[in-house]
């Protein structure tokens, strides 16, 4: 599970951010310095351009798809391996981003980066680690809770984005941001108290993932829709010495890295068992599970400025309330009246955080 964003498959998406919970002038700072770069080449005309409200529903089916695929292997085929999946995800984004290099022009801003030594150490490696770690902590988290129940969470996000840039002095609270910290956390909490199968580690699972990805976010220059989408929509445009990486060019080069990453720590957490449950699971649903993930994040790049901030929130929570609807009806969640009440306050919250945001 799709991310940054739920990045993330929660990923990814290039640009107005989503709150701009900093300056532009501090996006340098944010961000560790590479030693050289290509100056980036003026846009061009054949940008990838889709209309919005093309994309947009494109966009919500896959990445709904993606999180309702993940859930239906790790709970209804119990292939409960998301160390394995995400490093298969990976692997194949990887090989996927080289071959559209080559047949495309989606890659084609891998040109503008001169990769070296100190870029690799100083940008790529750090932001990978964390990549890797959001992936896998929001993936795990559907070993434990409802699709329903991880997308009320969810709408914790802007909260974690405005304590993270009020921590490190991003940006200075406010009355106003204030009052959006306590209206949607206290949806949340109502949708916690609601839910009746509520699991401690999977709850704190997620609150990690939430933490990491909106960190994550916050070291880079975030796509609109990652707030809401940080475990799934995984690809991040990254602003390094004015060079600005689409989700495609992101992924061309963080995927490898976290593949490795993630193969590393395979063996000390699932070991050889996803190896034995291949046979069972067969190859075709893996196949089309990577093919679905990965054509998520092609419409990522598509997704970049197809509309304002608030029009990407308002889709990311049209998504969410489909989802939670679709847990409902697909693997039968059951959600309280209390969960209805306390995400519809944490939506609201939402809508007022980008708008706040946008003034």
């Amino acid at each position: 599970m799709a991310p940054h964003e739920e990045k993330t498959n929660e990923s990814a998406e290039e640009h107005v951010p989503m709150l701009e919970v900093h300056q532009e002038k501090d996006q340098d700072d944010l961000l560790p310095s590479p030693v050289s770069t290509v100056q980036a080449r003026p846009a061009s005309s054949n940008k990838p351009k889709m209309s919005a409200a093309m994309i947009i529903p494109i966009w919500i089916v896959l990445s709904s798809a993606v999180i309702i695929y993940n859930n239906y292997l790790y709970n209804t085929l119990e292939f409960r391996y998301p160390v394995f999946l995400v490093t298969w995800h990976l692997t194949f984004a990887a090989i996927g981003t080289r071959v559209l290099a080559r047949t495309t022009h989606l890659v084609d801003g891998a040109k503008d980066v001169n990769m070296n030594k100190d870029m690799f150490l100083k940008s790529i490696l750090p932001i990978g680690l964390l990549f890797s770690g959001s992936l896998i902590l929001s993936n795990t988290a559907y070993l434990y809770l409802s699709v329903a129940y991880i997308q009320m969470l969810k709408a914790f996000n802007p909260v974690a984005i405005l304590l993270i840039s009020w921590t490190f002095r991003i940006q200075d609270p406010n009355k106003r941001l204030a009052m959006i910290v306590l209206m949607i956390s206290s949806g949340v909490a109502l949708a916690s108290r609601g839910e009746l199968r509520f699991n401690l580690i999977g709850f704190l699972t997620q609150a990690a993932a939430v933490a990491v990805s909106n960190f994550l976010s916050l070291s880079s220059a975030s796509p609109d829709v990652s707030c809401f989408e940080a475990s799934r929509l995984v690809m991040i445009e990254i602003l390094l010495h004015g060079l600005k990486m689409n989700p495609l060019v992101s992924l061309h080069y963080y995927a490898p890295v976290c593949a490795l990453i993630n193969l590393a720590v395979l063996p000390f957490t699932e070991g050889l068992a996803p190896f034995y449950e291949l046979a069972r699971i067969g190859p075709l649903i893996l196949l089309s599970n990577a093919v679905i993930a990965f054509l998520l994040n092609i419409a990522a790049v598509f997704l970049v400025g197809a509309g304002s901030g608030l029009v990407l929130t308002l889709a990311g929570v049209f998504k969410d309330i489909l989802l939670v609807t679709g847990s409902v009806l697909i693997f039968s969640a059951q959600i309280t009246p209390l969960q209805v009440l306390g995400y519809s306050i944490a939506l609201v919250g939402l809508v007022l955080y980008k708008t706040a945001g946008s003034k």
